[in-house]
């Protein structure tokens, strides 16, 4: 059954909060923060406003069609989930016609800005993240979940979106970049798929390995990538990025990373699945602002 919609919304501000929740206007920002970070890590890139604006309205446009588009998709399996059912479209607000408009226009002038203000490289691996995200990722999920590995890909192409915008071409920091964001995505996303099982178990969402169930297995998974994610937070020092400081600070946070992981297998509830997924929020902005801090003393 549909759940009953919270609120209300009518008038210009209930069409506004209507589109920011189309867009997922959270998720969105952390995407276009990761993207901004990137680019104003490349070496030869310093701050102006004008551009990390246009890098953010363009990153914004995109990633908010591929959620709008997401939203079409899923609009039956968001009215079945209670966190999901008052979205625009799952509850009857917006129409699939007007969201569909939106999505075309977002992502040409999204890629424009991209491509138009900085280079066509950064703006063909935008389409790229975009066309994986809505029209791979998002019917996989109810297929298997092979789906996260998928989706772990346009997940991370916001750092290299960020990096090729800046430095105009595929050079090896934002391939480290990316690695980062990549393997954070797995015991980011299989916490948060941990705490929201049966939400997403009810909408047909087979996002958890081993037969779709919160398992030692999985905890384990969890573990395994974030093992890996350690030798990778060296790189960033080691291709010129940055200091030692952000290195240190990347290794500390590996490891309490590992170690919330080990507590998520030893304890296997919810409380630890939230654990991890907090500490992955945290992880991310943390990591990027020391390497950014790192650097502007490094090129100061």
């Amino acid at each position: 059954m549909q759940p009953k919609a919270l609120v209300q919304k009518t008038g210009l501000s209930g069409k506004l909060q209507d589109y920011k929740e189309l867009i997922k206007f959270t998720l969105n920002i952390t995407v276009v923060f990761s993207s901004v970070l990137a680019y104003l890590l490349v070496p030869n890139i310093s701050f102006s406003l004008k551009m990390v604006l246009l890098l953010s309205l363009g990153g914004l446009l995109v990633t908010g069609s591929a959620n709008a588009i997401n939203q079409i998709y899923e609009k039956n399996s968001d009215a079945l989930m209670k966190r999901t059912g008052n979205r625009p479209i799952a509850s009857g607000r917006m129409s699939i016609a007007e969201a569909q408009l939106f999505a075309v226009l977002a992502i040409v002038a999204g890629t424009g800005i991209i491509w138009y203000f900085f280079n066509i490289q950064a703006a063909l691996l935008s389409v790229l993240s975009w066309f994986m995200y809505a029209f791979i990722y998002t019917p996989l999920k109810k297929v298997s979940a092979i789906s996260v590995l998928v989706g772990a890909f346009p997940g991370a192409f916001p750092c290299l979106i960020g990096w090729v915008a800046g430095a105009d071409s595929f050079s090896a920091g934002g391939w480290v970049l990316f690695a980062i964001q990549f393997l954070w995505q797995f015991p980011h996303f299989w916490a948060i798929a941990w705490v929201a099982h049966s939400d997403y178990d009810r909408a047909g969402f087979k996002l958890l390995p081993n037969q779709n169930e919160p398992t030692q297995k999985t905890a384990l998974q969890a573990i395994g990538y974030s093992l890996m994610m350690i030798p990778l937070g060296f790189l960033p020092y080691f291709t010129g990025i940055s200091g030692q400081f952000s290195m240190y600070l990347l290794l500390a946070a590996n490891i309490a990373m590992v170690l919330q992981c080990i507590r998520l297998y030893r304890e296997m509830d919810v409380k630890a699945a939230r654990r991890v997924m907090f500490s992955s929020y945290i992880y991310l902005p943390v990591v990027l602002i020391s390497l950014l801090a790192d650097k502007a003393t490094l090129f100061q």
